[in-house]
């Protein structure tokens, strides 16, 4: 909580003395309708209403990080040999800005975010983004794109925070020079059949999304890319997306390709420990503290795939998911449905419910999670 207000007075501190761009006040952000040509009810999850102003920051070893600035939306100026084009020295975040019911833009625990980001890129040998100079790129992103917020109750400003080895390198080693950029766009429901409609998952038992030792715990742009091929396949068959194993037994669920994943039986809510080869997601995080503020039971334990065949739900969390149920889990043929057609899990619906009211300010914030912009 300390550490939101220092950052908030950071920001706003920081801002003040920057003639980069205009201020926008609460109370202007509140009155602030948006003005650009959107189709609000008919959000997809995609770029095609991507925000026209982004952050960039450029770090060399001479300086370091520089202070940054707005620009239009546009290219990133890199040679061929950059090292994140032959190396994959990237690292990024996602993330939301929502409007309130206070009339207020709003952010989620983005001192989370900044942490995470800090972590990968200690883990990738890039120089870490300080978490006031992060969290206020962020919030100035957001200002510069009020317009692209949609309406509360219609979806959100995803921002995607993105470092990465800029610099032109030939043999395999860190980058000499690095960019920070900080884009969004106006997006609506991640999954295809709505924010609520529940998903079909299949277990995979080729492929592993990570193994201990590994990079499953780091929120890097390599890891994503080879989920493709599975979770293609998964489509092609109906289902929304694939559950990944553990690499040493197949015995135990890690997550899914892009969210972490979530057992109840009974009051008691199970969920993958991190180990290193899952990622520790801020949606999975407070969704851990809320479930447990509202009487569940959570343990962060190894969750054999046996046992969620015969759970009585499971749910998926992310910044882009959010909460999403499963509707139903396909193991070696064995197909089990958790939910009736179209109706999401009780408690799936229940946490998504507080966890969005707390999100967009319908409901009190005792964690201190909220930031406003």
């Amino acid at each position: 909580m300390q550490l939101q207000q220092r950052m908030r007075a950071s920001a706003h501190t920081t801002a003040s003395k920057t003639s980069r761009r205009p201020l926008l006040c609460r109370a202007q952000a509140a009155a602030t309708t948006p003005k650009v040509n959107i189709n609000w009810d008919n959000l997809g999850f995609g770029l095609q209403d991507v925000a026209q102003t982004m952050y960039v920051a450029e770090w060399s070893p001479e300086k370091g990080w520089d202070k940054g600035a707005l620009k239009p939306y546009g290219p990133l100026h890199m040679m061929p040999s950059a090292q994140v084009l032959n190396y994959g020295q990237s690292v990024f975040e996602g993330m939301k800005a929502q409007r309130s019911a206070k009339g207020n833009i709003v952010l989620f625990r983005p001192d989370r975010n900044a942490a995470r980001c800090a972590a990968g890129a200690e883990r990738l040998s890039m120089p870490p983004l300080p978490t006031e100079q992060f969290v206020q790129a962020v919030a100035d992103t957001v200002r510069a794109n009020a317009d692209y917020i949609p309406p509360i109750g219609k979806g959100s400003l995803y921002l995607r925070p993105l470092l990465l080895g800029s610099g032109p390198i030939l043999g395999l080693g860190p980058a000499p020079s690095y960019t920070f950029t900080v884009f969004g766009a106006a997006v609506g429901a991640y999954f295809k059949g709505g924010q609520l409609t529940p998903i079909d998952l299949i277990v995979e038992e080729h492929f592993h999304r990570a193994a201990p030792g590994g990079m499953g715990g780091t929120k890097a742009a390599g890891n994503y890319s080879p989920v493709l091929v599975t979770q293609l396949a998964a489509k092609k068959n109906n289902y929304a997306d694939v559950v990944y194993l553990d690499a040493k037994t197949d015995t135990y669920l890690e997550e899914v390709s892009s969210c972490n994943i979530f057992v109840r039986s009974g009051k008691t809510i199970k969920t993958p420990p991190l180990s290193g080869t899952i990622l520790p997601g801020v949606t999975r995080a407070s969704i851990i503290e809320l479930a447990r503020s509202r009487g569940y039971e959570v343990l962060e334990e190894p969750v054999a795939v046996t046992d969620a065949m015969e759970a009585d739900e499971v749910f998926t969390t992310g910044t882009a998911v959010v909460v999403c149920s499963v509707g139903s889990l396909t193991y070696r043929g064995n197909k089990r449905a958790f939910t009736a057609e179209g109706q999401a899990g009780s408690t799936a619906l229940e946490l998504y419910t507080a966890l969005t009211q707390l999100q967009t300010e319908q409901a009190e914030d005792p964690f201190g999670w909220v930031y406003k912009c």
